[in-house]
């Protein structure tokens, strides 16, 4: 696994862009913890995550290109609009899908889709990519996330082709907004 720098990344974004678009699998630091992720319109490089992850089923997240792409593909409400107007944060908004704009292994079987506009820089690399992005823990589902290179999954370590890391994260996962009826927070 290659490990890079924001600055490194920022430099060949369009190197690393090409690579994601190709469907490279990479960890990504956002403002509450690293995530892993891919193109999330990539429905190989979506299955490969998912088999790496050990998560056969539950729906993965997106962090996505704007709000406009949200408004775009998502069906929002009044009650809804406030919170995607609350973006970016440290808030994944579940809702209801239009069309579908991502891999159909993203969230199989279901009309809805976890959206997150992080604020971090890495939102704007994927504002520029024009593509939403995988955004789940970087993790095997039901372990701890991780905080440091250190603690990093080994086998997500292998998998991973590259990682964009700026040092420990002591933060915790986004808030889950369920917004498919009237808002309500999930415990994470």
């Amino acid at each position: 696994m290659e490990v890079v720098s924001k600055e490194e990344f920022q430099r060949n974004e369009k190197l690393f862009v090409e690579r994601i678009k190709e469907g490279a699998i990479f960890i990504y630091p956002t403002d509450t913890i690293y995530g892993i992720g891919c193109d999330a319109t990539n429905d190989e490089a979506v299955q490969k995550l998912r088999t790496l992850k050990d998560r056969s089923k539950n729906p993965f997240s997106v962090i996505v290109p704007s709000r406009k792409w949200i408004y775009s593909h998502c069906d929002v409400s009044e009650e809804a609009d406030q919170w995607v107007e609350k973006l970016p944060g440290p808030y994944t908004l579940i809702l209801k899908t239009k069309k579908h704009a991502v891999s159909k292994y993203l969230a199989p079987g279901l009309d809805t889709l976890g959206v997150r506009i992080p604020a971090h820089w890495f939102s704007g690399a994927v504002e520029r990519m024009g593509i939403p992005v995988v955004t789940t823990s970087a993790n095997k589902t039901g372990k701890d996330f991780m905080t440091s290179l250190q603690d990093l999954d080994e086998s997500l370590r292998k998998a991973a082709d590259f990682i964009v890391y700026e040092g420990e994260k002591r933060g915790k996962p986004s808030q889950l907004v369920d917004l498919t009826a009237a808002p309500k927070l999930i415990e994470r």
